[in-house]
């Protein structure tokens, strides 16, 4: 890791305010059928989410596979969903379809905010046009174009750091935030996922549920995403990064027990840590792996608890 990469992690890491610009999609859902259209959609249950609360939820196929992960926000009788760049188009046209068959109405607000991710927690924002989100980075902010220069002022203020790419992508998967296209994608099924309070088994159908619902009471996942901390020294840190990304992860009997998704190095801990769907027999919390030669120690997502 070079010099300058390890101070923006130390200053982010330890003492400082760190913000990311980068897009997402922000869907606004509103009308007296929007609870009954969208439980008919997502993973989790509308109709329980209270005002200014949020939750979490996906959108799956007919076979209970992975469309796009959201977070869904209520304000009043609207509710705002945000999710990543490389899914939005898809949710969209897939809400819209819905337009024409009762109370419900769709609106793309995208084009009207930027995006920044503040890896503080407690960040405080002054201006109520701002829409706000929680997730393990920290607080996620939608800025009305109009507001831009008077947040990044306000970030300025504040002392903040810009986050580079390339940081973003080593605190991301310390954080344990898949990404999709990369982590996930329309092979996976939501459950293989992991993510706590995804997913409602106690509300009534929606598309896909069937799957969803036999894999949770009938069975269990044949794999699932988690952490792996990697055994490999510092010193190999170029080389061994290209070896690991997308490597096959095997038991130390030789069996086939998952793939890694994402790999970078932690300053904080030390290690090679990446993200992987590791086969169910191996999931449990410090279960030793190999790959390649290093030996790969499952660990419970997330790596780090959020900055703050």
């Amino acid at each position: 890791m070079n010099t300058n990469l390890l101070n923006e992690y130390n200053v982010v890491r330890e003492n400082a305010i760190g913000f990311y610009e980068r897009k997402r999609g922000l869907i606004e859902i509103s009308g007296k059928e929007a609870v009954q259209f969208l439980n008919g959609l997502i993973t989790n249950d509308a109709a329980k989410l209270e005002e200014n609360q949020q939750m979490l939820a996906a959108f799956p196929n007919a076979q209970g596979r992975l469309l796009a992960v959201v977070r869904v926000l209520r304000l009043g009788d609207k509710f705002l969903f945000e999710t990543e760049a490389e899914t939005y188009e898809k949710i969209l046209k897939n809400l819209q379809r819905f337009t024409f068959a009762g109370d419900f109405f769709v609106e793309d607000l995208s084009s009207d905010f930027r995006y920044f991710e503040i890896t503080d927690s407690k960040f405080q924002i002054s201006n109520h046009d701002f829409i706000t989100f929680q997730n393990n980075f920290g607080v996620n902010v939608f800025v009305p174009q109009t507001s831009v220069e008077d947040f990044l002022s306000e970030l300025k203020n504040k002392n903040a750091v810009e986050i580079s790419d390339e940081l973003y992508e080593i605190l991301r998967i310390e954080n344990g935030i898949p990404k999709y296209g990369v982590d996930a994608d329309e092979t996976t099924i939501v459950p293989e996922l992991g993510i706590e309070g995804l997913i409602s088994y106690n509300k009534g159908c929606y598309i896909g549920q069937e799957i969803i619902a036999r894999i949770h009471f009938r069975g269990h996942i044949a794999k699932q995403l988690t952490g792996l901390i990697l055994s490999e020294p510092s010193a190999a840190i170029n080389g061994f990064r290209a070896e690991l990304q997308n490597a096959e992860i095997k038991s130390l009997d030789g069996k086939n027990a998952g793939k890694i998704t994402s790999v970078t190095f932690s300053p904080k801990l030390e290690k090679f840590i990446a993200l992987a769907f590791v086969r169910y027999d191996y999931l449990a919390e410090g279960t030793e792996l190999k790959v390649s030669d290093a030996t790969a120690t499952v660990k419970n997502l997330p790596f780090i608890k959020r900055i703050s």
